[in-house]
């Protein structure tokens, strides 16, 4: 493992999405979502997915510098071409439109076709929280996720977030996959060299594996709920929603049209489609933050099965990794994330991150 100050990893990360073409502004945004990943505990979206931005850029399968443009708009909705720029951009694009239109009508609903991946979800519903809104955000991604009874994934990991604003420093805070795991997860478990858990992904016979290569090479992972006896549909249910909402409707590629993703850049424009909800809680009932709060600390104060594991409300975990990582000042790599990242710097002639190893 090795420590890398958060605002050298950002340094780096910035460095290496202008050296392969963005402007500044589009790769200082898109760095920040990847360093906020890492410092919230997820680093499956982190660094770990630095060079693939980097290789679609170069590849000429992202524009980073084109501009998105609403296409069709009425006073509480937006459809909007992301021109193929970096997801970030288009993200945060879309978003602001959704706050707006929910600032002055109670609700902004916003689709993004022609865009690339936008990272954590959570990150775009938070930005929604962070300015007295309930935020949600929905993305499909490359096909993964093998519906119950099949051998051959159709849909993405198609992430969900919805995160909402409380009282006393309090806040609502979920963003999950709709497959048991998301697929950087897969690659940290190979970067780290440990097998998968149960539950987690197919290998080519359909059946579960603990290998992480296979898994990966594979590109089938479990529905949310594993297979159909511990409802699996569910999951697939969830995906299949996401996709509804963001491929269908926003007119971008959807479930078995989305090329995949892999580091070599070369499988064209993603075309993937983002779905941007804020709503105005003040539209509703009043004492919504007080209400939200209650819940959240009630559900935190439960009685736990373990006691050295306690109850956690949606956002919990997120918040102490935060807390942690600002206390430390740096976030962590496995020691071949240190290594790619080192012959990346080199590949693109810029300074290599400042690592000092545990």
């Amino acid at each position: 493992m090795g420590r890398v100050a958060t605002r050298e990893a950002l340094r780096f990360m910035t460095d290496c999405l202008k050296a392969a073409g963005a402007s500044a502004k589009a790769a200082e945004q898109q760095a920040d979502l990847l360093l906020q990943a890492d410092r919230m505990g997820h680093p499956s979206h982190g660094l770990n997915r630095l060079e693939l931005y980097v290789n679609d850029i170069l590849s000429g399968a992202c524009k980073p510098n084109n501009e998105p443009k609403i296409l069709k708009e009425t006073p509480s909705t937006a459809w909007v071409d992301a021109n193929n720029v970096l997801g970030a951009t288009a993200s945060h694009f879309g978003m602001d439109i959704a706050m707006k239109k929910a600032k002055e009508t109670g609700v902004g609903w916003v689709t993004v076709k022609g865009s690339n991946h936008n990272g954590m979800a959570g990150y775009w519903g938070k930005k929604a929280a962070d300015n007295c809104l309930i935020g949600m955000a929905y993305t499909n991604t490359s096909p993964l996720l093998a519906p119950t009874r099949s051998k051959k994934a159709a849909l993405g990991t198609n992430p969900l977030a919805v995160v909402a604003p409380a009282s006393d420093g309090e806040s609502f805070y979920l963003d999950m996959a709709t497959t048991a795991v998301a697929v950087g997860k897969i690659e940290m478990q190979m970067r780290k060299g440990e097998p998968l858990p149960g539950g987690w992904a197919q290998g080519p016979d359909g059946k579960d594996t603990n290998d992480a290569s296979l898994a990966f090479n594979t590109g089938c992972l479990m529905p949310l709920g594993g297979g159909e006896h511990t409802s699996g549909h569910k999951g697939y249910g969830l995906a299949a929603m996401v996709e509804l909402f963001c491929g269908i409707l926003s007119g971008s590629n959807y479930g078995h049209h989305i090329r995949s993703w892999s580091h070599t850049g070369k499988g064209g424009p993603a075309n993937l489609g983002h779905c941007f909800v804020a709503l105005d809680p003040e539209c509703f009932a009043p004492g919504f933050s007080d209400r939200l709060t209650d819940c959240i600390q009630h559900w935190r104060n439960l009685e736990p099965t373990d006691p050295k594991s306690p109850v956690m409300a949606p956002g919990d975990k997120e918040k102490k990794a935060a807390k942690a990582t600002d206390e430390r000042g740096t976030v962590s790599y496995v020691k071949q994330q240190i290594e790619s990242s080192a012959a990346m710097a080199e590949r693109l002639k810029v300074t290599p991150m400042d690592v000092k190893l545990d």
